[in-house]
């Protein structure tokens, strides 16, 4: 048999799949989407990376940086809202590729999501890590040091500190996720309504202080420093490279998406839940970056708590407690989320075939995806312990960008090849949205260093070579075996 690479699923058939004994739970309303959203949102790019690519890219203009990602993601949530909307299914961009770009599409992306969300989750675990044994340190509670080993590869030495703490993290919260959904999203309501506080308190203090001390001091000159020679270090290349690394900060939203057959009512939520918490996060990312290079100089913003250092500028020492508190809350809902998208694209995938059956397997008290979450966080776990975190946090915005190009052109292939469908949100001025969130998204790509695109490239490889050894022979698509295998009516047909 001749298998179809560009196979696609149709419409009616993804559907019948949300239904049936073996459907997630539907338990989520419009208040928790929203807020699982804010709580992917905001953490590490407020608590850490905000400061850290003032330092070393943006300067102060890392304002601009934060529009730009800002106005990137805008464009990719309104593509990701009328699919959410439409086809409201577990497995986000690939869920939707699957339908419009076609199996091989669809597996990229998927592929491309596991690494977002593991990586990604992983780089927030360390970064929860370091901010705990900070907190507990400022109260006089010091953990053990972690452990440490060095060995020797073809001549290179390579130092290993286990950082047991965010392994146990990521435990902890993947035993959440297995208990249930409806559970994991209150946890996530309560630490968003926290950690929301503690990032208005910041903005309030800070605010106050610039107004009763005559709006100085004022480090926003220069308020894009002169470029140092270096592409990508100061000036506006260097705002094109904060924008790029700033990405990691917003992939709360399409984490949101990853939810949408758990929602009780997907067709009209999901798009707020989206571009709600997108909305809110972008407004408080950009306050929070312009007070926060305006009371401290960018240069000694390299820390892991940058935010901190901002309210100690301030001369509120009481707060920094209240900050440390809710960057720990924050990390926490970030990881929460992550793992959660991770293990429901999983879900998608075996459901179709394409990984392996115990991905999908349903808990028969919990209705979730035990094993997938279960299997999930001891990996992610392994890679919060042993990889440094400046090799984690490369391997993240570059995966977003690449999953918002891919979904924002399938918006614009569904118009096209089937205008008549019902789309209970739809994007506005298709096809010049999806082509600006193309040309966004790609510009940001390629302002990302040269070992993130390799590492992407190498992760992508790996991931073909599963399709081609496991995958296409067990796609249910492509055996025949459910009666989604039809190509949509009309699509032309593309085969191997």
């Amino acid at each position: 048999m001749s298998l179809r690479l560009f196979a696609k699923k149709n419409l009616p058939a993804l559907m019948r799949e949300a239904e049936g004994e073996h459907a997630l739970r539907r338990a989520l309303g419009p208040l928790n989407l929203v807020t699982l959203g804010i709580g992917a949102i905001i953490g590490a790019g407020i608590f850490v990376i905000t400061g850290q690519a003032a330092a070393q890219f943006a300067g102060p203009g890392i304002v601009i940086s934060f529009i730009m990602a800002g106005i990137a993601c805008g464009f990719a949530g309104l593509c990701y809202a009328e699919f959410a909307s439409m086809i409201p299914i577990a497995g986000s961009a690939y869920t939707y590729s699957y339908a419009t770009l076609g199996e091989l599409i669809a597996w990229i992306i998927g592929w491309d999501l596991i690494l977002e969300y593991a990586f990604g989750a992983a780089t927030v675990a360390v970064g929860w890590s370091g901010h705990l044994r900070a907190f507990l340190h400022d109260i006089g509670v010091n953990l053990p040091a972690m452990p440490a080993s060095s060995f020797t590869i073809f001549g290179t030495a390579v130092h290993f500190n286990y950082d047991y703490i965010g392994f146990l993290i990521i435990l902890v919260i993947s035993t959440i996720l297995v208990i249930g959904i409806k559970e994991s999203a209150n946890f996530t309501t309560v630490i968003v309504i926290l950690k929301v506080a503690i990032v208005c308190m910041f903005i309030a203090i800070a605010g106050g202080f610039l107004v009763s001390h005559g709006w100085k001091p004022n480090y926003w000159h220069p308020f894009v420093p002169p470029n140092t020679g270096e592409t990508g270090h100061y000036g506006w290349s260097g705002i094109l490279r904060g924008a790029g690394v700033v990405f990691f900060a917003y992939i709360g939203f399409d984490a949101v998406s990853t939810a949408a057959q758990e929602a009780r009512n997907p067709k009209k939520d999901m798009p707020r839940g989206i571009l709600a918490s997108l909305a809110i996060c972008t407004v408080l990312y950009i306050l929070v970056a312009g007070l926060l290079t305006r009371i401290v100089p960018y240069n000694q913003l390299n820390v892991p708590d940058p935010v901190v250092v901002g309210i100690r500028a301030t001369g509120q020492q009481w707060a920094t407690f209240l900050v440390e508190l809710g960057a720990i809350a924050g990390l926490a809902s970030v990881m929460l989320v992550m793992l959660l998208g991770q293990s429901r694209v999983f879900y998608s995938m075996s459901r179709d075939g394409l990984l392996w059956p115990w991905a999908s397997r349903i808990h028969s008290r919990f209705r979730t995806p035990y094993i997938s979450s279960i299997v999930v966080g001891i990996f992610v776990a392994l890679l919060a312990m042993l990889v440094p975190l400046h090799v984690l946090d490369e391997m993240t915005s570059v995966g977003t960008l690449l999953a918002f190009v891919l979904v924002s052109a399938g918006v614009w292939v569904m118009r096209r090849t089937h205008p008549e469908l019902t789309r209970p949100f739809k994007c506005p001025l298709v096809p010049l949205v999806p082509i600006l969130s193309i040309l966004s998204s790609g510009t940001l790509i390629i302002a990302l260093s040269p070992a993130t695109q390799a590492r992407l490239i190498i992760w992508l490889v790996i991931g073909l070579l599963i399709y081609f050894t496991y995958g296409r022979k067990h796609s249910k698509v492509q055996l025949g075996i459910e009666s989604q295998v039809a190509e949509p009516k009309g699509a032309p047909s593309m085969a191997d």
